[in-house]
Parts: structure tokens; sequence; C-alpha cells
């Protein structure tokens, strides 16, 4: 049995954080260097918060379930595992059922606050950009949360900072992408 001290849990989980800190940065950079552009949608405001979560949040969930099963031996055989196909299956729905759910939300708020915003866009924003996250941060996922278990990581201190981290990145840059290849604004 793994006996975790407070020493070697700040010891593991210390770099996983830095990085993660300074890659935090980095997506606030790119929302910098396109201000202009989000800020003349206000309704981007209000997603781009709530869908960069939507990824991490996913993605750290089904991280944290790999985790557990590779704690209790599911390891073996990561891309025909039903644990992690079922996991993976499962979180994407969740994730694709948020994305709706946000769309709708974040129309309605633009509207109450005196936003006009044409729905259809707004759910081909939700889902161009989420989509892109919720695929590249699945994948990442079980790609980190294994390899974190194999060399002797503890996937709980590695994979939800990285994987959150991952969803700010991604989730910004489907934003952007989505706007070009919407041409919206």
């Amino acid at each position: 049995m793994t006996y975790y001290t407070i020493t070697g849990i700040i010891r593991s989980s210390t770099p996983v954080l830095l990085i993660t800190a300074l890659a935090g940065i980095a997506a606030g950079q790119m929302l910098n260097a396109e201000i202009d552009r989000i800020v003349s949608m206000p309704a981007l405001l209000i997603l781009i918060p709530a869908l960069i979560k939507i990824g991490g949040d996913t993605g750290s969930i089904l991280g944290a379930r790999l985790a557990s099963a590779f704690h209790l031996g599911f390891e073996r055989r990561i891309f025909k595992n039903p644990v992690v196909r079922n996991s993976v299956l499962g979180v994407s729905i969740v994730g694709v059922i948020a994305l709706f759910s946000l769309s709708v939300t974040v129309w309605l708020v633009s509207l109450l606050l005196g936003h006009q915003v044409d729905y259809l866009v707004l759910l081909k924003i939700c889902y161009i950009a989420g989509l892109i996250e919720l695929i590249i941060v699945f994948f990442f996922t079980v790609i980190i949360s294994f390899a974190s278990y194999k060399y002797g990581l503890d996937p709980d201190d590695t994979v939800i900072p990285v994987i959150a981290t991952l969803g700010d990145i991604v989730g910004v840059a489907g934003i952007l992408m989505a706007l070009n290849i919407l041409q919206v604004v």
C-alpha cells in the first residue's frame, strides 16, 4: 500500500502547478491578442469562461475516473479497456449536453442584458469550439492518465491540473477557430 506524505505530495505537485500556471498565462495571452474581436460580440464574454470550464471539468472527471480505475488494477489495454471506453463515452455525452445547455443559457443571458445575438451562430460557436476542445482534452486525458500511472506518478496529482489548463488553452483556441470558420467577427 502506498503511503502519501505531505512532502511527497508537495514535491510531485509543485512542478505540475508551476507549469500549468505558465500555460494558463499563455491562454490569457491568446485571449488578449484577440480582445477587439471578442469584445465586439458581448455574448463571447459570457461564453468563454463557461465553455473552457466544460472541457477542463469533463476532462477532469474523466481523469479522476481513469485514476481510480488504474488504482484498482484496470490499467491494461488502455484503448480496448471497457472502463476507458465507457468513461470516455459517458463524459462525452455529458459534454455535448453541457454545450447545448451553455448555448441556450448564454443566449438567454445575452438577451436579458440587451445584447442581440443570433442563437444559431451561438450554437455553432459552442459546438465547433466545444467539440474541438472535448476531443483534444479527452485524448490527452487518457494518455496523461496512463503515462502518469505507468511512470509512478499519482494521476490524482498530475492529471486534473494539467487537463484543466489544457482545457483552457484548447477552449480558447477552439473559440477563435470557430470565429474564423464562421467568419462572425
